[in-house]
């Protein structure tokens, strides 16, 4: 019986069952495990892959994340864009990505893009709007923080969390963020008179923390949500903080964050991402914004 040629197997939605066939992925392009976060993903979002004919698990993957109304999303974030090795530079990544731009029809759509991944997105009509820098360290406590309180969100905080994310990403986000207690290890609101003006959580990725989303009323609110995360962590932390916040970067890198890599937020659609991008400093992970 002769293989089907790459270009000819089945693009299938991926389900849960699938976690461990796409970590498996993961690691095989060198990416870490990330068991936990494709859960997340596969639950809150639609995976695509392919098999490989021999039954050796996924030869490509990837997932997309709709916001706004079900029947009408606002925004697709795709994220997790993988192709195995041993398939690498046959144009496995072009077909699916055609096909996610192709079902998304008139869906505004956005990704980080890495430098090697860029090309292909351009190609396909992407447009770099943006950039991300990832950090990563331990954070050292180096004076006080700012005067900002916070402490860990309660489920009855969970209304004035929605309300401020819509507010601040532009989308309801609510399939997303209502499943935050149980993925993260710690969830924190910064309140002021009473109102709630940020949120952030850390959640575990391999041997680090992640902190993300971050939204905040401003800067020195998300330094006091940094700190009191890192304050509860025994790990080295890791975030992905828009370019545009100076601040905070130099502020991390002062407490022992140091510059791992830059990533182009790139949208297709749209100009530029809905929202207020000044009280919204960093993702819940680039793979779903």
């Amino acid at each position: 019986m002769s293989t089907p040629s790459l270009s000819a197997l089945p693009i299938r939605r991926l389900t849960l069952r699938d976690v461990t066939a796409c970590a498996d992925l993961s690691q095989d392009r060198g990416w870490p495990r990330e068991d936990h976060k494709w859960g997340l993903l596969l639950s809150a979002g639609t995976g695509h892959g392919i098999d490989d004919p021999d039954g050796s698990g996924l030869i490509a993957a990837c997932v997309v994340t709709e916001y706004g109304p079900q029947e009408r999303p606002g925004l697709g974030a795709i994220g997790m864009v993988l192709v195995a090795e041993r398939h690498a530079r046959q144009g496995i990544g072009r077909r699916l990505m055609r096909q996610i731009v192709e079902e998304a029809g008139t869906t505004p759509l956005t990704l980080h893009a890495t430098p090697n991944g860029r090309p292909l997105y351009e190609e396909l009509g992407f447009k770099t709007t943006g950039r991300a820098e990832m950090v990563r360290g331990r954070f050292t406590a180096d004076g006080p923080l700012p005067d900002v309180a916070t402490r860990p969100a309660t489920a009855e905080d969970l209304t004035a969390i929605l309300r401020l994310d819509h507010e601040v990403f532009g989308l309801d986000r609510t399939h997303m963020i209502t499943r935050l207690p149980a993925f993260v290890d710690q969830l924190r609101v910064a309140e002021a008179d009473g109102e709630i003006t940020g949120y952030a959580g850390a959640w575990p990725n391999m041997e680090t923390h992640v902190i993300g989303p971050l939204i905040a009323r401003d800067t020195d609110t998300a330094k006091a949500l940094i700190g009191s995360l890192a304050a509860g962590s025994d790990r080295p932390l890791r975030t992905d903080i828009d370019v545009r916040h100076e601040e905070l970067l130099a502020w991390v890198k002062e407490r022992g964050l140091e510059s791992v890599a830059f990533n182009a937020v790139m949208t297709y659609g749209i100009p530029e991402l809905p929202g207020d991008w000044s009280r919204r400093f960093a993702p819940l992970t680039v793979a779903a914004g």
